[in-house]
């Protein structure tokens, strides 16, 4: 554990310009809540963390709830009135300004089915106009307020167990997995969430589950229809869902993974020896777990069964209590401990009120408290808010620093960006405090106030 080194540490403190200590009854450092924990931000990056007395004087001490990093949500649709697909620079920018009331400083946006034109022209709007990362730079690889760490360092939980315990600066560099898609750390063209990269869920899906996916555009994954979404999606294509079993799908797995995009297993009926070929030959996500996927059973363990029991997989959830019941929320969590990650899967009618609001270039219908859905009544994603996903994980029974790992650390580590979802030394400077409900007090992307500065103590000067 290191502690204050007098002069010299101090001479050093004052060398970071743009310095903020926060200071909070309970932090998230290391997958657990420990209380009276400090993080001390410079030059939009996090410097140090520790428990107990920080270095300097608290700039603002937060008196109550949970600091925490930024929630990272990994599929969302739309949001505030527009969704993504089709959305202008005006949407966009209200998105990523809006996410953060939400506690997401992070997010992945999402394309559904339709014919591979229109996704590839979608593809191609987005990447002018959502700040995706560009490939090239390792993910994590940059420099913290401290100097840079080798890869894989990142600071131990040990170092904050004991009061004045500090994690210094630099403690997070790595390298993006063999054969990820690694970019440097996107910057917002405005204040707001960061664009993670891009997800396409379609067009290969299997039809009998299809969900609310336009039937008539589903297709199999011929190499021309995958070299054309990766030549429109370019550096900025991160993950694309799809159905093992559909004819050519365990080659587009390897022609996607070859050019470092994931591959997510989603909308199928596959039997489980389709789901662990799809795995052994690159896939190493699953979209939405439970949903539009064939029911587990003991002699037909199908994506679910395979999902919950192979390692090399991370499961997307959607917690908002209608799409998957406590129960399987609870056996998720138990089975896959550590793999799996919070979505939301929002549609427009995030943050708006009941009505018709487009997914797909498709109505979907939202009443009071209830999920959006199609005309025939199937679930058409979620009008959920993350935090409100990890405060239902947590009203499910999981332990609240389970529940914020699976909305930060997990998603941000399976999407490759190791520098995002914790609270360490050299990792950006994205946080949000929690309320004791578990809602968004305050946002901070890269050490900026983007939310919630009416909920903020004074700045100590």
């Amino acid at each position: 554990m290191t502690t204050s080194n007098g002069p010299r540490r101090a001479r050093r403190l004052r060398s970071l310009h743009a310095v903020e200590v926060l200071v909070a009854p309970h932090v998230l450092l290391e997958g657990r809540l420990v209380p009276d924990g400090w993080v001390l931000l410079a030059g939009g990056r996090i410097a140090e963390v520790g428990v107990g007395s920080p270095p300097a004087l608290p700039t603002r001490h937060l008196d109550e709830g949970v600091l925490a990093p930024g929630l990272v949500d990994a599929q969302i649709n739309g949001a505030f009135g527009f969704d993504l697909v089709n959305a202008d620079d005006a949407a966009w920018s209200r998105i990523r300004a809006e996410l953060p009331r939400t506690g997401v400083t992070a997010f992945v946006p999402t394309f559904i089915t339709a014919p591979v034109p229109v996704l590839t022209a979608a593809l191609q709007r987005a990447q002018a106009r959502a700040g995706v990362p560009d490939r090239g730079a390792a993910v994590g690889g940059v420099a913290g307020a401290g100097g840079v760490a080798g890869a894989g360092g990142v600071a131990r939980a040990g170092e904050v167990s004991g009061a004045g315990g500090v994690a210094r600066a630099g403690g997070v560099a790595g390298q993006a997995a063999s054969g990820s898609r690694a970019g440097a750390r996107p910057q917002a063209p405005a204040p707001g969430a960061r664009v993670l990269g891009l997800h396409v869920e379609g067009p290969f899906l299997a039809a009998s589950r299809r969900g609310a996916h336009n039937p008539v555009h589903l297709t199999d994954p011929s190499r021309e229809a995958v070299t054309a979404l990766l030549d429109a999606g370019g550096d900025g294509l991160l993950y694309v869902t799809l159905a093992p079993e559909r004819d050519g799908a365990l080659d587009a797995i390897r022609q996607l993974t070859a050019a470092g995009v994931r591959v997510a297993i989603g909308h199928s009926d596959a039997d489980d020896a389709q789901a662990i070929a799809a795995v052994d030959a690159g896939a190493s996500l699953v979209t939405h777990l439970y949903n539009a996927q064939r029911p587990f059973g003991h002699r037909d363990p199908g994506v679910v069964g395979v999902a919950l029991s192979d390692p090399r997989l991370t499961c997307g959830l959607i917690v908002d209590l209608e799409h998957v019941a406590p129960t399987a929320v609870r056996l998720a969590f138990a089975a896959a401990a550590g793999r799996i990650m919070l979505v939301s899967d929002a549609i427009a009618a995030l943050g708006m009120p009941p009505g018709t609001y487009a997914l797909g270039g498709q109505p979907t219908e939202v009443r009071i408290g209830a999920a959006p859905v199609r005309a025939d009544g199937t679930l058409a994603g979620s009008a959920l808010r993350l935090d409100e996903a990890v405060a239902n994980t947590i009203a499910c029974g999981i332990d609240p620093a389970v529940a914020l790992t699976a909305a930060t650390r997990v998603p941000a580590d399976a999407l490759g960006a190791p520098d995002l979802g914790r609270l360490a030394a050299g990792a950006a400077a994205d946080l949000v405090w929690l309320d004791e409900q578990w809602s968004t007090r305050a946002t901070w992307v890269a050490g900026d106030v983007v939310a919630g500065a009416e909920h903020l103590p004074p700045v100590t000067p």
